[in-house]
């Protein structure tokens, strides 16, 4: 369930209790704020034609085309510029076909050292829209100074060739349908599968080749490639989230060619789907215990008494929706997958619990339309039913190649299961992830795997201690599985840590990639 991370506003504790329907107004003005991406993109930069010198350097004649290409840049907006890259649809095959990548980059203000790649996360989230919208929270000043700063959409993303699988009254139908059953029943299990097995033929159909090539291996390939296009013998790159597997998983392909590379909020390259599934499902518990803490001792939450307490009344509530679901006035219902979606939402950042309070307060009071509002916000969904891009498609397509899955039954309630008692509130509506993939129109070939990168230079990882969607222990296996793995933790709540934390994390960062100073392993912010 790991998704990009998103801009939450600063937190507010003066929120007085008010009126229903005055509540519900305001909790919609602060949606808006929780949505918003805000950039300060300097305007002394402009937009000019370019092309990149690429490297030369000496690939198999097949490739050579690929590597060898220029980047032709043209202005997109003040200070950017905008480019497409060509790369094989098929890397075992690249006679095959081609994909188009989509690529914007912000130009170095002072002293270039290259270029600089980044990836929000996902996967399926759009590193496009994260430098062009939200410069500013993407990468400090430094950075910006020294590095041409570079969004690109993966292959299956955004603006690059992209997986297609429904239209948004169909989407609307996928994400917020109700199944028939009670769940973890033969009925339910049966009923679910068919959807999910509908959603991955639509997807077939409207991808094409596409669908089969959008892994993650695939796309790391692709940074190799645009690593060279941009005239970079080395790699610079930061990655959130999913984006530190794509990150990892280059360095094991290239290790020769890492340069710089920072891994923050690591998802464990070794981990399989249940153990995803189970380590997010403690991780949102933890950080829902937090938000419970913290909110208790404030004046005004939603809650009394314990945490304990009120995490069984959380419990409560959410047996309650998956078995009489609420309405929403546009008429779709909001079940117990809903209303989990709109819970994490907020949990992303400690900054958004008081947002997290107010959907509470008005679900407590029959209001499905707050909960609506927050898994609209997760899913990129828009007032007017329409959705921002293809996120949520892009997402199941490449998890559906990056792992293994599994159609026995018995084995999918014995992991329900353990992933129920290793979160009793939130893990049981974390599994059963084997039904969306069973019947994916291309068969997985992944193996979870430790990542070592023998001989790469010094690779930077971070983790948060309460992370909620990756949780701090896979920062910890995946610095001890790179043989050039640092770590750098930071001691606190939310989801990734560089240009969103403290001082000590965007230092250590930004030495690194501005001077070289690799930061003493096991370092703690």
């Amino acid at each position: 369930m790991t998704e990009p991370t998103r801009r939450t506003p600063a937190r507010d504790r003066s929120r007085g209790r008010m009126p229903r329907g005055a509540r519900v107004a305001a909790l919609a003005a602060s949606l808006a704020a929780l949505l918003a991406l805000t950039a300060c993109v300097p305007s002394f930069l402009k937009p000019a034609k370019s092309e990149s010198t690429p490297t030369g350097e000496q690939v198999e004649a097949e490739l050579e085309p690929f590597y060898a290409q220029t980047l032709s840049w043209e202005g997109c907006g003040d200070s950017l510029d905008c480019a497409t890259a060509t790369a094989p649809l098929d890397w075992n095959d690249p006679a095959a076909g081609e994909v188009d990548l989509a690529l914007v980059r912000h130009r170095a203000t002072g002293e270039r050292l290259g270029s600089l790649l980044v990836n929000p996360g996902g996967p399926g989230g759009s590193g496009y829209d994260f430098i062009a919208d939200s410069l500013d929270y993407a990468v400090g000043e430094p950075l910006q100074q020294h590095y041409d700063v570079i969004g690109f959409d993966p292959r299956g993303v955004g603006r690059s060739s992209a997986v297609a699988c429904y239209e948004p009254a169909e989407m609307d139908d996928f994400l917020f349908g109700i199944v028939p059953g009670e769940r973890g029943s033969d009925e339910w299990i049966q009923n679910t599968l068919q959807v999910k097995t509908d959603f991955g033929a639509a997807c077939g159909e409207n991808t094409g080749d596409l669908l089969g090539e959008v892994d993650t291996k695939s796309a790391a390939r692709d940074l190799d490639m645009l690593r060279a296009a941009l005239g970079d013998d080395k790699l610079n790159y930061l990655g959130y989230s999913y984006g530190t597997f794509l990150g990892a998983t280059y360095a094991g392909l290239f290790p020769d060619r890492v340069g710089r590379l920072v891994l923050d909020g690591a998802i464990d390259p070794q981990a399989n789907e249940e153990d995803v599934s189970r380590e997010q499902a403690k991780g949102f518990e933890s950080a829902l215990r937090a938000y419970l803490a913290d909110c208790l001792a404030g004046t005004d939450c939603p809650f009394t008494g314990t945490v304990d307490a009120s995490m069984d009344e959380i419990s409560r509530l959410l047996a309650s929706v998956d078995a009489s679901p609420m309405r929403g006035t546009d008429g779709r219902e909001v079940g117990a997958d809903t209303l989990v979606t709109a819970i994490v939402y907020p949990l992303y950042s400690a900054d958004s619990w008081p947002y997290l309070s107010q959907m509470f307060d008005a679900v407590m009071l029959g209001d499905a339309d707050a909960a609506l509002a927050f898994a609209d916000g997760y899913y990129g969904r828009n007032e007017d039913g329409t959705y921002n891009d293809n996120s949520t498609e892009s997402f199941l397509a490449i998890n559906c190649l990056d792992y293994s899955y599994q159609s026995d039954v018995a084995v999918m309630r014995e992991k329900a299961a353990g992933i129920a008692a290793a979160a009793p509130v939130i893990g049981p509506y974390f599994s059963y992830g084997d039904l969306g993939c069973i019947q994916w129109p291309v068969a997985s070939t992944a193996e979870r795997t430790a990542i070592h990168a023998e001989g790469a230079a010094p690779i930077v990882v971070i983790g948060t201690t309460n992370d909620p969607a990756t949780p701090y222990t896979w920062a910890v296996s995946l610095a001890d599985q790179l043989d050039s793995g640092v770590l750098l933790t930071y001691e606190g709540e939310g989801h990734t840590a560089y240009n969103k934390s403290n001082e000590c994390v965007d230092g250590a960062v930004e030495e690194y990639f501005v001077n070289g100073t690799v930061p003493a392993d096991d370092t703690t912010c």
